[in-house]
């Protein structure tokens, strides 16, 4: 698997997980992109949001957007990847225990 596309899926994940740890499942793109950091993934905004575009486009979370920041939101389904109990093709799959 070419490296892009692994950072990409690993990317994803990373989102998704966040938002699954949230009290209300919900996390600005701000924030999303300082956690995303803390885990060695240094993107922009713009490519953050192409992300959360993605996740929704699979049903994954949805989102608003206030101003130029993603108020975005997980799903069950979101919650069914990020916890190891479904998988999507483009979203790294957690490891046992994860």
């Amino acid at each position: 698997m070419p490296f892009q596309k692994f950072a990409e899926e690993d990317r994803r994940l990373v989102i998704l997980r966040h938002l699954a740890e949230d009290q209300d499942y919900t996390v600005n793109s701000s924030i999303l992109q300082s956690a995303l950091e803390v885990w060695g993934h240094s993107i922009s905004r713009d490519r953050l949001h192409s992300d959360i575009a993605w996740l929704t486009e699979q049903g994954l979370v949805s989102y608003d957007e206030v101003s130029s920041v993603y108020v975005t939101k997980i799903t069950q389904r979101g919650l069914d990847i990020a916890n190891g109990k479904a998988s999507v093709p483009g979203v790294k799959r957690p490891g046992p225990g994860a």
